[in-house]
């Protein structure tokens, strides 16, 4: 029954992108970590594990592992429910930039301006206002949570986040560093009430859940469906089976509850462009904005967007969140250039998700990348170009133009190395466009050439040009 709901769930998927699902290398790659995960499973004794990873608009692979309930011997599915925890700070932010998008809050604002009670202590006198995009990039230096409710498993309401407040100081000076707060979010949600006049849970429903048709997510609700949490495995073997704790205020940082397959929706959100509109519920430039890093982790090693954490690895840039919830660990990353996310849900306490999710990327993700890339569009090498390799001068400095196996490249002469020349991509009609890695120079401009008499005079490097030189 397992099979038959999964199949039905995802056949249309299949059959508009069956290149990519249907492709060998990207099943080969399924096996091989289906193999991996089992053997982990198997080795760590963890009680269930749902994947799932996204071409674009498509979910292409999902599937279960282990049980949903370990006592009951119920089978995990994509359709499991899992406590999503900090993964909720997404539907917080996309929550404030709608908001945004409809002109009633600029990031920039102070939150004082929304929530007249918000008056922490400063950590300096001299601070300013904590701002909304602030409480967003975790950079406004408030204290990470708002009481001892992860130790006592009891979180505070609406008054006990005022109070707390009322009677705390901040920890640094806003934009002093990175510093993750579970508080920050939690405001941030009150500020989205404020604004919309709705309760969080009513506004993240009603304009993110409806919309991308997430049917199966909720806020803070014990719902059928919902995958048993347990906690780490102890030196004995056993583990605890972790009831269901209400995040109550602190819901806009930690209390949604979603699926693979919904939350494969909520990513392919971030691939699209559009005005806002059904489910297209934020605009391009909103969600460029959530997907550019903000604030850096003070080793530099990786750093906060809009909501969105934002990493560097291999040379690629990956945006996405964990969580980590009493009994349950998740983990979403997205490679945005590629168009590919990841999905990895777990309900046990040691699984470690993160480790999963990026097994799962350098695998099956790595291999969707590759079937579902566009052909390269591009004009075919003209032997004649040739003619335009050679040294170009200026009073600002000396060019050179060199060929390679059929391309040109570009680089300054007199630089130290020559490891890393800027590329000429051809336009067509004798023009190129600048590609480089870094974005000092004229990148992505045109490149044109300028003959008199049959000889080529002159090279056009965006507004700027150097003259031939003749050898």
């Amino acid at each position: 029954m397992r099979a038959l709901r999964f199949l039905f769930v995802i056949s249309l998927s299949v059959r508009l992108h069956a290149g990519v699902a249907d492709n060998a290398d990207v099943a080969g790659e399924e096996r091989l970590f289906t193999a991996w995960l089992n053997a982990q499973m198997a080795y760590r004794g963890l009680p269930g594990v749902a994947v799932g990873v996204v071409s674009d608009q498509t979910l292409v692979w999902a599937k279960g592992f282990g049980f949903a309930d370990v006592e009951k011997k119920t089978p995990m599915t994509a359709a499991t429910k899992f406590r999503m925890a900090s993964h909720s700070k997404l539907f917080t932010a996309t929550a404030v930039m709608q908001l945004r998008d409809a002109g009633k809050v600029h990031l920039d604002d102070a939150v004082v301006q929304y929530l007249p009670w918000f008056k922490i202590q400063p950590a300096e006198p001299d601070d300013p206002p904590i701002t909304i995009e602030e409480l967003l990039t975790h950079s406004a230096g408030l204290p990470r949570e708002a009481g001892p409710h992860w130790s006592e498993r009891e979180f505070p309401d609406e008054a006990g986040i005022r109070k707390y407040v009322a009677s705390h100081v901040a920890i640094f000076p806003p934009e002093v560093r990175w510093k993750y707060s579970n508080l920050g979010f939690t405001i941030a949600g009150m500020l989205v009430e404020s604004v919309s006049g709705e309760k969080w849970a009513d506004y993240v429903q009603q304009h993110i859940f409806d919309p991308l048709g997430m049917k199966d997510s909720s806020v803070d609700r014990d719902v059928a469906g919902l995958a048993t949490g347990y906690g780490r495995r102890m030196p004995d073997g056993s583990r605890e089976t972790v009831k269901f704790v209400d995040a109550r205020a602190m819901a806009p940082a930690t209390g949604i509850t979603s699926t693979v397959e919904d939350m494969a929706r909520f990513v392919s959100l971030q691939f699209r462009k559009g005005m806002p509109g059904g489910a297209q519920i934020l605009s391009t430039g909103a969600l460029r904005d959530m997907h550019r890093v903000r604030v850096l982790e003070n080793n530099w090693t990786r750093g906060n967007a809009i909501g969105f954490a934002v990493m560097r690895e291999g040379g690629k840039i990956y945006v996405g969140h964990g969580g980590s919830y009493f009994g349950y660990k998740t983990q979403t990353t997205m490679q945005l250039d590629e168009k590919v996310g990841v999905i990895v849900l777990t309900n046990g306490d040691d699984s470690r998700p993160t480790e999963i999710a990026a097994r799962l990327m350098s695998t099956v993700g790595e291999a969707v990348a590759k079937a579902s890339a566009p052909p390269k569009k591009g004009v075919t090498w003209d032997p004649a170009w040739s003619r335009f390799a050679g040294l170009y001068r200026s009073a600002n400095g000396d060019t050179e133009v060199v060929e390679l196996n059929e391309k040109l490249v570009l680089f300054d002469p007199t630089n130290p190395n020559p490891d890393a020349p800027a590329n000429l991509v051809p336009t067509g009609g004798g023009r190129f466009r600048l590609e480089a890695p870094t974005g000092g120079g004229p990148v992505g401009e045109i490149i044109r050439f300028v003959e008199e008499n049959g000889k080529v005079v002159r090279i056009f490097i965006g507004d700027g040009f150097a003259d031939r030189v003749n050898e």
